[in-house]
């Protein structure tokens, strides 16, 4: 059974930084995709970063130059450092892999406030 466990959520004063981790397991990490998404109260969950198998990575537009997803394949983990922060980036992040097989798992999600 694949589960991702998110970590490293909290509240930080804008202009702050948090790094989030996403650690997995139950499938073959190194050739799955991870992304990092969110969603704030009221909105629709959306893309926030993600990086391929071959470790091509892709942002939205408002994260760029301040996010950046790595990811560790020894250790099974993805991460997403956040840097900048701004008080619209709170919400709740969610860790996603897509499969080998097509096939894509969510985390529980970890709790991101930024206080002005």
């Amino acid at each position: 059974q694949v589960q991702l466990v998110e970590s490293g959520g909290g509240l930080v004063q804008a202009g702050g930084s948090l790094r989030l981790s996403c650690a997995t397991s139950g499938s073959r990490f190194s050739r799955n995709a991870m992304g990092w998404y969110r969603q704030a109260p009221g909105k629709q969950r959306e893309l926030v970063a993600a990086i391929t198998s071959g470790g091509v990575t892709n942002y939205a537009d408002s994260v760029k130059g301040r996010f950046t997803i790595s990811r560790d394949n020894a250790k099974n983990t993805v991460y997403l450092q956040m840097n900048s922060l701004k008080p619209e980036d709170t919400a709740v992040y969610y860790c996603n892999t897509r499969t080998e097989y097509g096939l894509m798992y969510w985390g529980q999600g970890t709790q991101v406030t930024v206080s002005s």
